[in-house]
């Protein structure tokens, strides 16, 4: 499956950064954090378009005010989207920058109109949030565009997901990529269940990822060693200048130390290959093999007094060892020569 031109996939994890609320309404602050993701090596950022209108209601009923022991309790969801939402006008202007820089851009819909919209700006792919993944009907109206489509599970059971992917199949898109996400601001790291991953992938038959919100860099790295191909972090600037999803974002340098720290798991990770490379082999010098360890003469029989299987390994294999008891030595032998066959009769 490819994203714009990334081979998802293919031994090298697609990095999202998640600009989302990180910007204050202004700008020049999401277009730097665009360039921040850049220098941090982030393949991609990823916007959310909505407005306050196209996600909920303005209603200050007990419904519509969060009381859940998040952190924004208190607010009513009219005004936290009000507060967090990116202007639909700044999208062509960020996402020029963004490929400017190299980074693909692409957003999250949440509702029929964001998707005609993005697909006006021609996005590559598109993400389903993961209080979104009940929205059936968008997910079916999403996938008809025939994009790759990227789904978070954080409040999913096994039937949502069911129905989540079969509404992409019912319109003829399987590029689908699920996401284990734990759908709290900030999540606990025990709380992160990373072995959900390559379970995701093995029973219902796709890529899949992670959609992080714990702090720090560890869960990233768990998640690319268990074989996560997408990785999607939320990036600030710097959490000072606050905002709705400050406390669980990731700064330039915190950043860029996850995205490091992932592309080292990855080369820690390797290939199944029994084929011993160059540096192995010659490290096989150090491996134990058969020695004379002390003086001998023609005639002498070979015991375990005068060979031994010890370092390094340039004689004869220790399994040997049982094969040449007995035998005589056919020439005079110094302590510390290397035993082989042509020692013996």
């Amino acid at each position: 499956m490819k994203i714009a031109d990334f081979e998802i996939g293919k031994g090298r994890t697609f990095i999202i950064a998640e600009l989302s609320a990180n910007h204050n309404q202004d700008i020049e602050v999401a277009k730097e954090t665009i360039r921040a993701a850049k220098r941090c090596g982030a393949d991609a950022v990823k916007l959310q378009t909505y407005t306050a209108d196209t996600i909920t209601l303005d209603s200050d009923k007990p419904d519509f005010v969060l009381n859940q022991g998040t952190i924004w309790d208190g607010k009513t969801l009219y005004n936290l989207y009000k507060e967090a939402f990116t202007p639909w006008e700044w999208h062509k202007e960020l996402m020029e920058l963004a490929k400017k820089e190299g980074l693909i851009c692409f957003s999250s819909p949440f509702d029929k109109t964001a998707v005609d919209f993005l697909e006006e700006l021609n996005v590559p792919a598109y993400k389903i949030a993961s209080f979104e993944i009940t929205d059936i009907p968008l997910i079916q109206y999403t996938a008809s565009k025939g994009k790759p489509i990227i789904i978070s599970t954080g409040i999913a059971d096994d039937q949502d997901i069911k129905m989540a992917l079969e509404a992409c199949k019912s319109v003829g898109n399987k590029e689908v990529i699920l996401l284990k996400t734990s759908s709290q601001y900030p999540a606990k790291i025990e709380d992160a269940n990373l072995r959900m991953i390559p379970e995701l992938a093995k029973r219902f038959d796709v890529l899949a990822g992670l959609s992080d919100h714990t702090k720090g860099e560890l869960v990233p790295m768990v998640a690319t060693a268990l074989g996560a191909v997408v990785i999607e972090k939320h990036i600030i600037l710097d959490k000072s200048i606050g905002g709705p999803d400050a406390s669980f974002s990731l700064d330039e340098k915190e950043f860029k130390q996850m995205v490091d720290s992932v592309r080292n798991t990855e080369k820690s990770l390797g290939k199944v290959d029994f084929t011993l490379s160059e540096k192995a082999l010659k490290s096989r010098e150090f491996s134990r093999s058969l020695y004379v360890i002390s003086n001998v003469i023609s005639g002498d029989l070979v015991t375990e007094e005068n060979v031994k299987s010890i370092r390094p390994g340039f004689g004869l294999h220790p399994k040997e060892l049982k094969n040449v008891i007995g035998k005589r030595f056919s020439v005079n032998v110094e302590k510390g020569e290397r035993f082989s066959w042509g020692l013996i009769k």
